[in-house]
């Protein structure tokens, strides 16, 4: 009952401090002094009789003085309660910490991007445990089934990458994305599988039918000189601003397929989430070594294609810094650079970290499939970051696309530092490194 009076005492201080000028002298004056007679009560550990007695009466008052405040629907107290709550989620998020996907592998191994795991015939998981894997890792599943049967070609362009083009989608339904579509051919007929654009999806071409060839474009070069002659067709590229017509050829993968056969089936398993620290660059400066993460809508080279985005990527250069990569290490200002373990770990080429490169992925420009950007940091050459910039590489040097092809920072849109991984549970989950 006490705590039922402190309850009653909370809604009429409300009403008080909420109406008080659109009460009357006599309103205000019940209201006060049939609250005080509760709180006296209280504060003479009165019995739950008598507190009833005063709850009963305060609630009479209320009932005249409480507008919209008392008596209020559930519907009203849950819509307060959600909009205060979003509310300060949202402030949280835009002054304090904001939670932040890791979309590629370009920091890997030290933050996980998309992932893959390849199933053989006959692994594919089953219901329980897709339902496990989906709340533990986020992982999705995807198959392509032979349509017909026969040999299972695969769309390729004239230098045997995959060929793909890029549509629109939405992620659980809701959030827009872009996707990639692929295909395959069986008996004639075409087969399609569509993953989100940033995912690396040839690594799950490499696990599911490289064999033991050195790579999946050995084993697609072998294929088309064997062929001596391979099928072709057109295909809409969409990969910029304007769709481009490309020509593709179909590859037999050397593997063939009955009608609806699984010939392809694996899982993506979501990147690292974490929450960013939005608060401390307010304060000191990006240091060296830190992961930091920055908006890319002011990033001439980046913007056109990616628009005003998110990413992250380690620290390398400050203002006044010359840069250098001799291969696998990183030189700051004719240094070996320090401020990371990531940066002994790519020097040294240990463990899963591939030391760094003054080569990368392709970058593609001006819708041209072939046309490969020089970068900034060219073999043998040295790199100055200028005022008022910083200079960004990923940890996965070979397949990061980093300063290197985009250029530099600009201060003003340092967002700030990953703080922790919350999902998925494994064991990267704890503070960020």
């Amino acid at each position: 009952m006490r705590q039922n009076a402190e309850n009653w005492l909370e809604v009429a201080a409300r009403v008080r401090h909420f109406r008080r000028d659109l009460l009357t002298d006599t309103q205000n004056q019940q209201l006060l002094t049939t609250a005080g007679e509760l709180r006296a009560r209280l504060k003479e550990k009165a019995d739950a009789g008598r507190i009833k007695l005063a709850i009963e009466a305060l609630e009479r008052v209320l009932k005249q003085t409480g507008g919209r405040i008392y008596p209020s629907s559930s519907l009203v107290e849950n819509v307060e309660f959600f909009l205060v709550a979003a509310i300060v989620i949202l402030g949280l998020r835009a002054y304090f910490v904001q939670p932040f996907k890791i979309p590629t592998n370009s920091m890997w191994p030290t933050y996980y991007g998309m992932t893959q795991e390849v199933f053989k015939p006959g692994e594919e998981p089953g219901f329980l445990r897709k339902t496990a894997r989906l709340l533990a890792l986020g992982a999705g599943n995807y198959s392509v089934a032979a349509p017909a049967d026969g040999e299972v070609l695969m769309a390729v362009f004239g230098d045997l990458r995959p060929a793909f083009s890029e549509r629109p989608g939405r992620s659980l339904g809701v959030f827009p994305i872009m996707l990639r579509e692929y295909q395959f051919m069986v008996g004639g007929e075409v087969a399609k599988v569509s993953v989100p654009a940033e995912f690396d999806y040839e690594r799950v071409l490499e696990d599911a039918f490289k064999g033991g060839a050195p790579s999946l474009h050995a084993v697609l070069r072998d294929a088309a000189t064997r062929a001596h002659g391979l099928e072709r067709s057109t295909l809409i590229v969409r990969t910029g601003p304007r769709p481009v017509e490309a020509t593709v050829y179909w590859v037999p993968l050397g593997k063939k397929a009955q009608r609806g056969e699984k010939f392809l089936s694996f899982d993506i398993l979501t990147g690292d989430l974490l929450f960013v620290d939005r608060l401390s660059y307010n304060f000191i400066r990006p240091r060296v070594g830190s992961g930091f993460v920055f908006r890319t809508g002011n990033i001439e080279n980046l913007k056109a294609d990616e628009g005003d985005k998110y990413f992250v990527k380690r620290l390398v250069g400050v203002p006044g810094d010359v840069l250098e990569i001799k291969a696998p290490a990183l030189y700051r200002n004719g240094k070996p650079i320090e401020g990371s373990d990531a940066f002994a770990k790519n020097a040294r080429k240990e463990g899963k970290y591939p030391g760094y490169t003054n080569t990368g992925p392709a970058i593609t420009t001006g819708g041209d499939m072939n046309a490969i950007s020089d970068g900034l940091m060219p073999l043998g050459g040295k790199l100055s970051v200028p005022a008022n910039s910083f200079f960004a590489l990923g940890d996965n040097s070979p397949r990061s696309k980093d300063s290197r092809y985009w250029g530099f920072v600009p201060e003003k849109d340092v967002v700030g530092r990953p703080m922790f991984i919350y999902y998925p549970l494994t064991s990267r989950w704890g503070p960020a490194k």
